[in-house]
């Protein structure tokens, strides 16, 4: 018995490297990246990085011990992820926010997955994009250097020109770690040295990107030089590809799985950014990479030695064994896998989901009744504020009804989208009376859906034609204010400034047109730098609201 063997399970081949050991050198070698962030951003941008990890510390603690779980706040892993979540945020976001995100990236992406190792997603991005959708206006506002500004790749989708030596060394607007190419670089290089990572997903991610956006530069006539630096310098590129992209859990453990895993992350993300709303694109697409990796794993998973190649022997003998096989499979089957539901578990199962769907329903309608009447009267509290500032002379404001003017629909699609204004809608046309209940003029609401944010709602004021001291005074435009306008911060939203706006205090024209060389005359309206589609948009509106008061009695 002393020659017995002692048998344990696989692997046999240990490393001495631990995960504690791991997430300290990913700790290591974000700091250049974070040091950059801090002296860029300030005070705030330490505190939100500070908060973020030890929240996502103390909330990972909380909840193993809440689960009578051993707590593992020793690996540095959480450490990890309230760091990457904190490179991920605005320098201004408020602390609240970021607390906010670190419970969802633990508690809800890490945690209630099985804890390190089970999670789908990565914890840090999971966050970002939770706090992007749920708070879009403070997660896409950027300050740098005390001024809130766009950040370089929101200025070059719209046109305008960055300096690529400021993106590639950290100086200019973005979330606290992603603005440093050259520290994010740095702290890459020490990742590979200690081989903590391996080069192959972040150089195909980064390579096949590249690629896209070249010839996507190429085709549109851009210096595809000049663009494709900047791309790869900015939005998190590097932050993504060299720290999470090589995320060991939600990353493909297979050499040619890492390879798809790359071409799909270059691929989303190239697509995300030209073509979709955001400058940005690239925690989308890691997170949407993420759910793709069993896929991936389970297409590229490498063939076991000697697999397919079965011995040749007589028939019976092949015979024999597919019925041995088949009797363990129904063995296994009847042994190790739950009975079929029954029609009784069913009937439970069913019943069990129309409550839910019945309390749910019943919880969302209590709340839509509740603050229907107070959103209603902000919304009414508004556009009486705007209607003021357009027209600060009328003692009162009449609206039209719709069967007043013959149907709103009617009026927009006849006179308006078949004549040359498919983009705008007069949501609303009011009379604008003096105290004696005389009408001196209008006011006009019109929507127009070609901005760079989505929809922009306008309210545009006109005088109407009166003599005064024996002249005749033309219809004039007394005002322009906005409802509704969610265009990017810095650039397309000076169109809300007293800059913009009093352009286009002049007498009623046939058109206004904009111009990127200075204006000559009152038809024409400076563009804002690096937000032409947003000038577009407003002069589209106001022109179609100038096209209706044609209608009534002429530009005199």
């Amino acid at each position: 018995m002393e020659n017995t063997l002692k048998i344990s399970s696989s692997p046999h081949v240990r490393s001495k490297t631990s995960t504690s050991d791991i997430m300290f050198d990913v700790i290591i070698a974000l700091i250049p990246a974070t040091v950059v962030g801090l002296y860029n951003f300030g005070l705030h941008a330490a505190l939100l990085v500070a908060v973020c990890i030890l929240s996502c510390v103390g909330f990972e603690a909380l909840y193993q011990k809440a689960m009578k779980k051993k707590v593992t706040v020793l690996d540095f892993s959480a450490a990890v992820t309230g760091l990457l979540l904190a490179l991920n945020l605005p320098p201004e976001l408020p602390v609240w926010m970021a607390i906010l995100g670190s419970a969802f990236a633990i508690i809800v992406v890490k945690q209630l997955f099985g804890g390190l190792g089970q999670n789908f997603m990565n914890p840090a991005l999971a966050a970002r994009c939770f706090l992007l959708l749920s708070f879009t206006k403070y997660m896409t506002t950027f300050v740098y250097d005390g001024v809130t500004s766009a950040t370089p790749l929101t200025v070059l989708k719209q046109g305008g020109s960055v300096e690529l030596r400021d993106m590639f060394l950290g100086f200019t607007g973005g979330t606290i770690g992603e603005t440093s190419a050259a520290a994010l670089l740095l702290g890459a290089v020490y990742l590979m040295l200690r081989r903590v990572i391996s080069p192959k997903i972040p150089l195909v991610y980064i390579g096949t990107f590249a690629s896209a956006i070249a010839i996507y530069a190429a085709a549109t006539g851009k210096a595809v030089v000049d663009f494709t630096l900047a791309q790869l310098c900015g939005g998190g590129l590097m932050l993504g590809a060299w720290f999470m992209a090589t995320d060991y859990v939600t990353s493909p453990i297979t050499s040619v799985g890492k390879i798809v895993y790359g071409v799909i992350l270059g691929l989303l993300t190239f697509v995300l950014r030209i073509f979709g709303a955001s400058a940005e694109g690239v925690s989308y697409a890691i997170i949407i990479s993420n759910l793709l990796v069993p896929l991936i794993e389970k297409a590229t998973a490498p063939r076991p030695f000697g697999y397919g190649a079965e011995l040749k022997g007589n028939k019976a003998e092949k015979k024999d064994k597919k019925a041995e096989s088949k009797t363990e499979e129904n063995s296994e089957a009847t042994s190790g896998s739950k009975a079929p539901m029954d029609g009784k578990g069913i009937i439970k199962a069913i019943a069990a989901i129309f409550v839910i769907t019945l309390v749910m329903g019943a919880a969302l309608g209590i709340v839509y009744n509740v603050t229907k009447e107070p959103i209603a009267d902000v919304n009414e509290k508004a556009k009486q504020e705007a209607y003021k500032e357009v027209f600060p002379d009328a003692a009162e404001v009449v609206p039209v009804t719709d069967e007043e003017i013959g149907g709103y629909d009617h009026l927009n699609e006849k006179f308006l989208h078949e004549q040359g204004y498919p983009n705008d809608t007069i949501d609303e046309v009011c009379f604008a009376n003096d105290e004696n209940g005389k009408t001196i003029g209008v006011i006009m609401t019109v929507t127009n859906s070609n901005g760079y944010g989505g929809d922009i709602q306008m309210v545009i004021g006109f005088s109407l034609a009166k003599e005064v001291d024996g002249k005749v005074q033309k219809r004039s435009i007394t005002g322009l204010s906005f409802l509704s306008i969610n265009e990017t911060v810095g650039l397309g939203m000076q169109a809300t400034g007293e800059d913009f706006t009093s352009q286009f205090k002049v007498p009623v024209c046939e058109e206004f047109t904009y111009t990127k060389l200075g204006k000559t005359n009152d038809t024409e309206i400076d563009a804002l730098s690096g937000a032409t589609i947003t000038t577009s948009a407003v002069v589209d509106g106001v022109n179609a609201a100038m096209h209706i008061m044609s209608m009534i009695g002429g530009y005199k």
